[in-house]
């Protein structure tokens, strides 16, 4: 699993940092979790197709967070992009892109459908992961998500070998948790394998601190959250429905979360470090994002 930040400013682009967009490459899945302006030029200087992308996942529209959905559509139909990318989103969703696609003649349109989420939980499932999805507070429908990976086992070779169970159907029925019969004796998983616990990633988009967001992060591997203002400027924090980085240690701190990535940094900060410091007052295990920054988990 490899996390890709695209970019990581706030409202306004800096020379050294994108608007939003966060790309989670797992297996055949590439999901985007929010599209701000200069993506597709974003992907390209960190040589990732955008071909590749199945899913977008736009937490609200925001212009900063959504601009840059019409360019990287357009670029993925002139990549001759094959697959139906799935789009999911908060209520609105559809008529918002609808409307965007009518401002303007567009060509190299793809085939995509959108999925607007009407309540918290999971929204999508499949063999390997599962997402899920929370209503943060910041004046309009904005979510949160998780991209949750689900538990797997591992066979236990010396234990399989020694029973004399040979490779093939038999051991991926264990591999799925499902007893067996060998030479007339039942064999259960529980003996033969053993659970590799999922993995679990979190992005808080821009919020206050909320239940929502707090109930969402529990138990990640690895916390994003955005973090536009440092402690000392709480006041405009709150005006404009963000976090502080102290309230996003603090989240990540309360849910349990082993790893902290703050991104989302107002342009007003031409380096990291006093965010960073804000936030390891409360929470050690934290890092600044910067754009192209890559996590492998």
């Amino acid at each position: 699993m490899i996390i890709t930040f695209l970019g990581t400013a706030c409202m306004q682009p800096t020379k050294d940092r994108n608007h939003p967009g966060i790309l989670l490459s797992y297996k055949a899945e590439n999901i985007l979790m929010d599209c701000g302006e200069g993506i597709q030029r974003q992907l390209r200087i960190a040589g990732i197709k955008a071909s590749k992308i199945t899913k977008l996942l736009i937490s609200h529209w925001h212009g900063d967070h959504i601009l840059g959905i019409p360019g990287l559509m357009q670029t993925m139909g002139a990549s001759e992009y094959s697959g139906k990318l799935e789009i999911f989103g908060p209520v609105g969703s559809k008529l918002y892109l609808e409307n965007m696609f009518k401002s303007f003649s567009s060509t190299g349109t793809i085939d995509y459908s959108v999925k607007e989420i009407t309540k918290p939980g999971k929204f999508f499932e499949c063999e390997d992961f599962l997402l899920e999805a929370a209503e943060l507070e910041h004046g309009i429908p904005t979510l949160g998500f998780s991209f949750v990976e689900k538990d797997r086992r591992k066979i236990k070779l010396v234990v399989t070998k020694k029973l004399g169970i040979p490779e093939g159907p038999l051991l991926g029925e264990l591999q799925r948790g499902n007893d067996i019969v060998w030479k007339g004796d039942k064999v259960k998983a529980d003996d033969t394998t053993s659970v590799i616990k999922g993995r679990k990633v979190t992005y808080i988009s821009d919020s206050l601190p909320c239940n929502g967001a707090l109930n969402l992060a529990k138990y990640s591997d690895l916390l994003i959250s955005e973090a536009s203002f440092a402690s000392s400027l709480k006041d405009k924090a709150e005006e404009y429905k963000h976090m502080t980085a102290r309230e996003a240690a603090l989240m990540a701190n309360r849910s349990e979360s082993k790893k902290l990535v703050l991104t989302h940094f107002s342009q007003r900060y031409k380096e990291t470090s006093e965010i960073e410091e804000d936030a390891k007052d409360v929470f050690a295990d934290v890092v600044c994002a910067r754009d192209f920054m890559k996590i492998n988990l």
